[in-house]
Formats: structure tokens, C-alpha cells, sequence
């Protein structure tokens, strides 16, 4: 990765087993957070994927979940967990399952808006979803369980 797309002191908007409450926060995130804050992504939809969830871009849409704050002495470390657990190590590489990228996202508290690392669905895995995906109503991974 370049160094400046590393580096950003982003947060990141998690929609899926990154979310509080579920598994890989706890795995990965407790303990290494300043905040975590309701949010939502627009112009993208989810879809269901194997126990865990896929966004994809796509105008209209909308992707409820969180924008979590890295505590600034974790974040390169967590960084590099994430892009590992997101199968994302190397930009564009054909093999990666998500790719993360800087978007707007706004905060549901305040309607602030954020600069924010989302991980979104490579294209190719993008493709297939769009063609044969199940999509998730109403962008919420967790309602969809309801």
C-alpha cells in the first residue's frame, strides 16, 4: 500500500461482524477505540455474504453502522489487521474479497459528516453480488437476522 493511503488518521465505518457487539469487535476492536459512533453510508447497498456482509456502491443506496474512532497509538497496527481480515492487503489486486477506500459518511447523531475508511466489495466480487446476490433491505447487516 502507498504510504500516504496507509497513513491517513481516518476512522472507519464498519456495517457488518466489525460492529459492537459482534464477534470481530470484540476480536479485534475492544480496547483500541476513542469512539464509536452511529452512522451511515450512502450510495451503497449490502448484500449477504458468508456470515458476514458486502457493500456495494451503488447510487440511491444506504448502509447503516459504525464510525469507530482508532485510539491514535493502535492505529497502524489496527490498520493492518483490518486490511488482513478484509483480504485487502494489496490494492487492486484481483484475489482481494474488499477493497477500502476513503467515503462520506454522516453521523446519525448530529448529521456531521466524516471522511471515513469503508471496505467495500472488490469489483469482481461486486459484479457477481449485483448479478446473483441476495441483498439486504434497509442496509442494516443486523436486521436482517429480525
Amino acid at each position: 500500500m502507498s504510504s500516504a493511503r496507509s497513513r491517513s488518521p481516518l476512522p472507519f465505518f464498519v456495517y457488518g461482524t466489525l460492529r459492537p457487539g459482534e464477534p470481530n469487535h470484540d476480536h479485534l476492536l475492544r480496547g483500541r477505540t476513542r469512539a464509536e459512533e452511529p452512522g451511515r453510508l450512502a450510495g451503497a447497498v449490502l448484500y449477504d455474504g458468508p456470515g458476514y456482509p458486502y457493500a456495494v456502491e451503488e447510487p440511491g443506496g444506504s448502509v447503516r453502522g459504525e464510525l469507530v474512532t482508532p485510539l491514535p497509538e493502535a492505529y497502524d497496527e489496527l490498520l493492518l489487521v483490518l486490511d488482513r481480515l478484509e483480504e485487502c492487503e494489496t490494492p487492486g489486486d484481483p484475489r482481494n474479497l474488499y477493497e477500502r477506500v476513503a467515503r462520506d459518511v454522516v453521523r446519525t447523531a448530529d448529521g456531521d459528516v466524516r471522511r471515513a475508511w469503508v471496505y467495500l466489495a472488490a469489483p469482481p466480487v461486486a459484479a457477481r453480488l449485483r448479478a446473483r446476490g441476495t441483498r439486504i433491505e434497509g442496509g442494516d447487516w443486523r436486521a436482517r437476522r429480525s
